[in-house]
């Protein structure tokens, strides 16, 4: 069984995963952020970011059976465009953490959510799932930052801070 609060945290640390990428690509040259680098699931820094994002989104949208948000790679053109998503996004799944008990964390979706793919599972579930993806993810991020001359340090949960 899962907790609210284990996993609040570990999506809290996530977000702040997601936050040192953001930083080290404040550091690079402007056009980095966007620069296309085929064959790592999505081409560039950004559509890497606003991918992670987006499917929390819909994610959590989804168990709450309501319509994901809308949006695109391009409609986050800048750094801080993608800040002010990931603001969003954090707090939205923040909340609907916060607005479950914990036997409806950890209790299967009692109905199927209009446009869910994939089995039926419980909230807990998907939330980890969440942070899972946002990790696969970076690591790709952290592959692209090498390729573009610029590696990234340790970004780990279990880093020093």
């Amino acid at each position: 069984m899962f907790t609210r609060d284990g996993l609040r945290a570990l999506h809290t640390w996530t977000h702040a995963r997601l936050d040192l990428l953001l930083q080290h690509v404040q550091a690079l040259p402007r056009e980095a952020f966007t620069q296309e680098l085929p064959g790592l699931g999505r081409a560039s820094l950004r559509d890497q970011l606003v991918h992670i994002l987006l499917s929390e989104s819909a994610w959590v949208q989804g168990l709450q059976d309501a319509a994901p948000m809308p949006g695109s790679d391009a409609q986050y053109a800048t750094i801080a465009d993608v800040r002010r998503l990931k603001q969003q996004v954090a707090a939205a799944t923040a909340s609907y953490m916060d607005s479950l008990t914990e036997e409806q964390l950890n209790s299967e979706l009692a109905r199927r959510p209009q446009g869910w793919v994939g089995p039926l599972r419980n909230p807990a579930f998907i939330l980890l799932h969440v942070v899972t993806h946002a990790f696969h993810h970076k690591g790709q991020m952290a592959a692209m930052f090498r390729l573009l001359g610029h590696p990234i340090g340790d970004t780990d949960l279990q880093r020093e801070e």
